[in-house]
């Protein structure tokens, strides 16, 4: 056994990362028995995945033909969603944007947790002109509103879905670092960290046993959050045009192509694709609500 295997041998069972996500699991199985709320965001999401996926493989309707003589039908057995003003099939096209709106979120979500803690890690680890010089830049990026950003980024790469995506992401960096440079300056003074930074541990192992596992509940909870704003910010900058391009589908183009014939009595043109931003926000904000309270051990719950 090495010199930095002996240094802190209290500290070992709860720092593995093993245990930890084993313990993690069976909380989450138990509030599923009997958490309504929990459920009921599993359910919202788990229904959008379904019509991305098995619903969006069994209905074979082209989302992006177009059929002038079949134009602003409404809801039907044909056209459970009715067609939009081109005469495209608005439940083929809310089926496709489902699947771009989960997967620009999670990349969102994924992605900006990456950078995010890497840099959060690197300025609460590290200390000094690191620190200043990483939470400046995080302040800077901060200075802007969230969205603004987001279509400054958008504009200047070129409108398009990859280029929503990077903006969107660029905006959650910071979100995540703050909150892990928080967390790991609390984690820096605990004894059992303090013993091995005495012992002569390597950062990088450090890292690995006692900061990375107990960032897990932080991350994941921040992680739906995000999750959450990146499928909102996408619908926002395609409402005004910077996000998914003509003939993607994409709900917040298909809000913003149905508002003239709303008033005219096509009601439906906008409102599936309001109610697909509604349902996924909802059902990640649920899940974000919740997942604070069964990982965060601070918050009473005693099955972490």
């Amino acid at each position: 056994m090495s010199t930095t295997d002996r240094a802190t041998p209290g500290a070992r069972p709860r720092s593995d990362p093993f245990r930890r996500a084993s313990r993690i699991g069976a909380a989450w199985t138990r509030n599923l028995r009997d958490d309504q709320a929990l459920l009921l965001g599993l359910g919202l999401i788990l229904a959008l995945v379904l019509m991305a996926t098995v619903v969006r493989l069994f209905w074979t309707k082209d989302p992006s033909t177009v059929s002038l003589t079949d134009s602003l039908e409404p809801p039907s057995l044909r056209h459970p969603m009715g067609t939009d003003s081109n005469g495209r099939d608005l439940f083929a096209r809310f089926n496709e944007g489902a699947g771009i709106s989960l997967l620009v979120g999670l990349s969102v979500a994924a992605c900006g947790a990456a950078v995010g803690v890497a840099v959060g890690i690197a300025s609460g680890l590290f200390g000094g002109w690191r620190d200043a010089v990483l939470s400046r830049a995080m302040d800077a990026i901060l200075a802007f509103p969230p969205l603004v950003l987001a279509m400054a980024v958008t504009v200047g790469l070129g409108s398009g879905i990859t280029t929503a995506a990077l903006g969107i992401m660029l905006v959650s960096i910071p979100w995540y670092a703050r909150i892990v440079r928080a967390e790991v300056l609390r984690l820096r003074s605990q004894a059992y960290v303090d013993a091995a930074f005495t012992m002569g541990a390597r950062r990088s192992r450090i890292v690995r046993r006692h900061i990375l596992p107990h960032l897990l509940p932080t991350v994941l909870t921040q992680a739906a959050a995000v999750f959450s704003y990146g499928i909102l910010a996408l619908a926002a900058l395609g409402f005004v045009g910077l996000g998914a391009q003509v003939p993607t589908p994409d709900w917040g183009a298909m809000i913003t192509d149905g508002l003239p014939f709303a008033l005219s009595g096509q009601w439906w043109i906008t409102f599936f694709p309001g109610v697909g931003v509604l349902i996924a926000t909802t059902g990640a904000a649920i899940l974000a609500d919740r997942g604070r309270d069964i990982l965060d051990p601070r918050s009473g719950y005693r099955g972490v």
